[in-house]
Order: structure tokens, then sequence, then C-alpha cells
């Protein structure tokens, strides 16, 4: 019956997603062509809340200081809760398109950097943008209470934890369930779901560590942060290959490491800025906690005055799909969309989107739409070559516009009609 009813919303809807779809890539390629930068995100929350308010949602501004929540109250029933964030990223684009950012901004160092939505995240607020409409159309074909949450800062881990202390458990319902999807490289048109951990815990360091310079021809003058940073890395490689066992996952990346500014000059101190992932908290933990020693160890064994310095740059938990509730969301994607649903691998990238669901204490889940051409996938499946597409973060990262966009939309639609169909 939950099946059939479902069906009939969506084939009920199917003609008003066609109409929808001209607006909405407009409304995409404009958000594409304007992207802003973490906690800045003014313009696009503007277009957003201004959408949806004339559609007849409860709206409100400046929830985690740029987030946008709407409300739409639709007789009795659960609450779902559907997210998108909004942020772009500090790098030039580079995909050639006739919309391709050519914006740049201050960061929150006040830099001057080039930024560009090579994270796909314009899509998702078109997305939601869309669902918001379709459902406000609809209304005869679910009941409840459905909310949009239009999130910042994901790119820096801040976004969701900032709607979260500016009251939003306070402030609106409690969902019955929190749903959010991702665009990556994939076939266009596919959606990859799966239960627990599809999203890795990410964890990112600035360690600074304390030498005592000198010149270059006095060595014993000095303790050497360059040697100590060199040290330290080549044994922070060991904490995957000899500390984890081969059954667990991690990954432990040394991103940046600086010291010195001539070739003469013992520089007074070095800095290590490191990225991990990991799938599983007792993993994070040990890992966490071994960069810890072994930045400490070396530092005592360069005899340095002071112990290193750790600050935390971000800071992300593991994304982990609650079971029930992903096995009713499969069920209805299959009965949808047939083949092009399957079952995915996790990913190593990281989100904020599960805290929304860890602080409000109920089930979430997270899935991903595919949105590279048909044929250069299978071509590049062919070759086993999958690597050598651009993908999230890369500055020719391109999404095909057409089935991506009408398949984020579909996803979006089933997801909240598997919670809020009236006749389910």
């Amino acid at each position: 019956m939950e099946t059939l009813a479902r069906k009939e919303s969506m084939s009920k809807m199917s003609g008003d997603i066609r109409k929808a779809l001209p607006t909405l890539e407009a409304i995409y390629k404009d958000l594409h062509a304007h992207p802003e930068l973490s906690m800045q995100e003014t313009r696009t929350a503007a277009i957003a809340a201004s959408f949806i308010k004339k559609l007849g949602y409860d709206v409100h501004e400046q929830v985690g200081v740029t987030g946008v929540v709407g409300l739409l109250k639709n007789g009795e029933g659960p609450t779902v809760m559907l997210r998108a964030d909004m942020d772009a990223l500090p790098m030039a684009e580079k995909t050639g398109l006739p919309y391709a950012s050519q914006k740049k901004g201050k960061n929150a160092d006040g830099e001057t950097v080039d930024i560009s939505h090579m994270c796909g995240h314009d899509l998702h607020v078109t997305w939601l943008m869309g669902t918001a409409q379709l459902m406000a159309d609809h209304r005869d074909l679910w009941s409840g209470t459905l909310m949009l949450v239009f999130q910042p800062g994901e790119e820096t881990g801040r976004g969701a934890m900032a709607m979260i202390d500016d009251g939003m458990i306070e402030r609106f319902p409690k969902p019955d369930i929190i749903l959010g999807q991702h665009v990556m490289v994939g076939e266009a048109g596919t959606v990859g779901h799966r239960a627990g951990a599809i999203l890795a815990a990410g964890d990112s360091l600035h360690i600074k560590l304390y030498g005592r310079g000198a010149h270059g021809s006095m060595p014993q003058n000095s303790i050497d942060p360059v040697i100590m940073a060199a040290a330290t890395v080549m044994r922070l490689q060991t904490i995957v290959s000899r500390e984890l066992s081969p059954l667990e996952s991690g990954v432990l990346t040394i991103g940046a490491l600086q010291a010195g500014t001539k070739e003469n000059i013992i520089p007074d101190d070095a800095v290590i800025k490191l990225n991990m992932r990991t799938y599983d908290e007792n993993v994070r933990r040990r890992m966490l906690d071994s960069v810890h020693r072994i930045c400490s160890a070396e530092c005592q064994a360069s005899n340095a005055d002071h112990p290193p310095e750790f600050t935390t740059i971000d800071s992300y938990p593991v994304t982990e799909n609650d079971a029930v509730a992903t096995a009713k969301l499969a069920q209805a994607f299959d009965d949808h969309f047939a083949s092009r649903s399957y079952e995915t691998a996790p990913a190593s990238a990281s989100e904020d989107f599960s805290i929304f669901g860890r602080e409000w204490k109920v089930p979430y889940v997270f899935w991903f739409v595919g949105s590279t051409e048909k044929s250069i996938w299978q071509q590049a499946l062919s070759n086993a070559n999958i690597n050598l597409i651009p993908s999230n973060h890369s500055s020719k990262f391109n999404p095909q516009i057409h089935p991506t966009l009408e398949t984020g939309l579909e996803t979006m639609l089933v997801g909240a009609l598997t919670w809020l169909n009236a006749s389910s």
C-alpha cells in the first residue's frame, strides 16, 4: 500500500517536475556563477528564502549566521527534515563553462581568493528549492510537516553546529527523520545508498613544532625544527602502516610542511598540517592519540624547549546512516529508479550533515547522486581509470546538468514522500 501510494504521488508530480526543470536549471547556473564562501552565503540564502517564502513556507533566516529554515505544516503526520549545504570553495574554476565562476572574495583571514562551486552545493540548493516547490504545489498528496534546511559552512565543518548553537533544537519541531544527499562522480541518473558508515570522519590539525634558530653555518647553536618536522612526518606515516590492523581503515595525509625563509637560516619553528579520515570512532581516537604521542616524542628527542602546539582546523564526525531508515529508503529508491538505484561503497570524504541527527538524536540517511555523463563513465569503467574523471573539489568538476538535476529532485521527493505520503 505504501509503495503504491508513493508511486501514484510521483506519477501525479511527474508533469510538474518536467515543467520545473527550465526554471531550476536557470537557478542552478545563476548559483554556480555566483558562489559564496563558507559562512558568507548571504546572496544564496536570500534567494532560497525568497523562493520558499512565496510558496507559503514559514521562513526563518540567519539561523547560524546565514542558514535558512523553512517549515510547511500540512496536517497530521511526521516531520521530515531535508537539508542542502550552500557554500563554495576558495579555488579557481577551470571548466570553461559559459556560466563558470569568475568570482573572487575575502576568506576568513582577509586574503583575496578565487571562489567556485567545485563541490556541487549549488546543485544541492537547487534540488531543495525544486522539492520545496513540488511539495507545496501538491499538498493533497502528503500529510505532516516538511522542514527545509539550507545550511552554511559545510566546507569548514562549522555550519551545522552553528545552526544548532543558534537554538535550532529549541526553535523548530523535532524531525522524525533527517535526509540529505550529495552530487558525486558516478553515472548520471544513478542513486547510491548504504546503511551504516557512508562517509568518513575527518580531522584536520595544525601542529607547530618549536625549535631554536641559528645561522646555517652554526647548526650546533640550534634546535633544528626542520629536522624535527622531517622526522615527525616520516614517523606519522607508520600510524596507518604499523599501528592499524589490515582490517581497519584509516588515512593520514600531510598536506603542508612549512619552515624557514632562507637557505642559510635555521628557523625557530616549523608547521605541519595533516588530515585524517576514519570510519570507526575507536580507530579515530587511537590515531589522534598516536599523532599527539609521535609529535611530542620527536620534540623531546630533539631536546626542544617547548612541546608541540596542536590546533584543530576542522573536525567532522562519521556519517553513519540508520539501518532501518536506510532499508526503508533504499526500497523506495529501488521501486522508483529500478536499476539506477544501487548499494554504494563508503566514500572517504567527510560531511557535517550527521551533526543534525546526532544533536537531535533522530535517525538520518545520506545518499549519493551520480553526475558523470554516461559515455564518459562507461569508458572510464571499462578502462579502469575512474580516478581520472574530475571529481568534487577538482577545478574541472562539471556535473552533467541532465539527468542529474531531475534525478536529485526525484530522490528528495521520493525520500520525503516515503515518510509523508498521506496514504502510507
